[in-house]
């Protein structure tokens, strides 16, 4: 299992690619505040290069390898995410909360990267456009159309001016929701 360093004596738990656990649950007794960043931080990195892959992929826009691929990216982040959030919701500290603050927006400018991308957006498009629906499965169906509506929901048929409005709009939103969450929970527990 490889995993990526913090800091130069430990490893992170974050990182590894299948947890060494009974069942593979996710051993919180080995994850601390310090490792979420660098976590977050090597899983974005992981996200893009899968895809920037998708979308710079000279073969010819097929499910397999635009709508398929892309379903399949990301999964460190998603998995980094989910424990992280669920934490917070469950068991925030105010150190939980800053940090959110600082995750947020690279997760928020990471989804716009994603769905703004022009290259990737046109491989969808055009699977969109010409794939064969008869010949598909329902599943695979309904996620190329969810995947393409997303993607137009997300700003994808935007100029560039109107990308830009939507990203700081994104982050906007995306601040505001945490800082709702927060104070919806500081509500919850001043209530006697």
């Amino acid at each position: 299992m490889a995993t990526m360093s913090v800091g130069c004596t430990q490893q992170n738990p974050l990182l590894v690619k299948e947890f060494d656990t009974p069942h593979g649950a996710i051993p919180f007794d080995k994850i601390k505040l310090e490792h979420y960043v660098p976590a977050f931080d090597a899983a974005i990195a992981e996200g893009k290069a899968e895809v920037a892959a998708i979308a710079n992929n000279t073969a010819q826009p097929t499910f397999e390898n635009t709508v398929m691929a892309l379903e399949m990216s990301g999964r460190l982040l998603q998995r980094t995410a989910g424990i992280f959030f669920n934490l917070n919701e469950a068991e925030t500290t105010p150190a939980m909360q800053a940090l959110a603050q600082e995750i947020m927006p690279k997760i928020t400018a990471y989804e716009d990267d994603i769905t703004l991308n022009e290259l990737l957006f046109a491989r969808i498009k055009q699977v969109y456009e010409t794939s064969d629906r008869a010949a598909m499965t329902t599943e695979d169906k309904m996620l190329l159309q969810k995947t393409y509506k997303h993607f137009v929901r997300k700003g994808a048929n935007l100029n560039e001016e109107e990308k830009e409005k939507y990203r700081l709009y994104s982050q906007l939103l995306a601040r505001y929701a945490l800082a709702f969450k927060e104070n919806a929970l500081a509500e919850t527990n001043a209530f006697t």
